[in-house]
C-alpha cells in the first residue's frame, strides 16, 4: 500500500476549546470547520483533525467509542518540524500547554521541545539541526 495523503485525528474532550488552542498555537489553515469536526492542512500531504470523543461511537461502536483514558498516559504524539521552533515554543506556552521537556538538542539530529496539549496529547516542536552540528 502507498498512501498519498495522511490525516491524523485526535479525539478531544471539548472541540471548541481544542480548536481555539490549535488555532492560537499554530494557525494552520482550516479545511473543515463544522460543529463535530475541525481539520487543518499541515502541508500538501498531511492534515490534522480534531473530533469530540463522544462522536466516536458512530464508527467505533458503543463499547469502544464510550471509553476514555483513565490513567493519564499520553495517547499520541504530534511531531512538527518548524523553521522557527522558538516561536512555536512561545505560542505553546502562551496557550497553556505544559512543557514536559524543554527545547534541547536531541541525539536524532533535531532541536526539540515537548508539551502536553489541553487533552493530554504530546506535541513536539522541532527544528532539524545542520548535519555537521547533529553529528557532534
Amino acid at each position: 500500500m502507498q498512501a498519498d495523503f495522511a490525516i491524523t485525528i485526535l479525539y478531544v474532550a471539548d472541540l471548541a476549546r481544542a480548536a481555539v488552542f490549535y488555532d492560537s498555537v499554530f494557525g494552520f489553515p482550516k479545511t473543515v470547520d463544522v460543529p463535530v469536526y475541525v481539520e487543518y492542512q499541515l502541508n500538501a500531504g498531511a492534515r490534522l483533525g480534531l473530533m469530540p470523543q463522544g462522536n466516536t461511537t458512530q464508527f467505533l461502536g458503543d463499547g469502544l467509542g464510550s471509553r476514555t483514558p483513565t490513567d493519564g498516559c499520553p495517547r499520541a504524539e504530534i511531531y512538527l518540524r518548524s523553521g522557527d521552533v522558538e516561536d512555536a515554543v512561545r505560542r505553546l506556552e502562551k496557550a497553556g500547554a505544559v512543557c514536559t521537556s524543554p527545547l534541547a538538542e536531541r541525539d536524532w539530529g533535531d532541536r526539540a521541545a515537548y508539551f502536553l496539549d489541553l487533552d493530554g496529547y504530546i506535541i513536539a516542536v522541532a527544528q532539524e539541526l545542520p548535519t555537521s552540528q547533529a553529528s557532534q
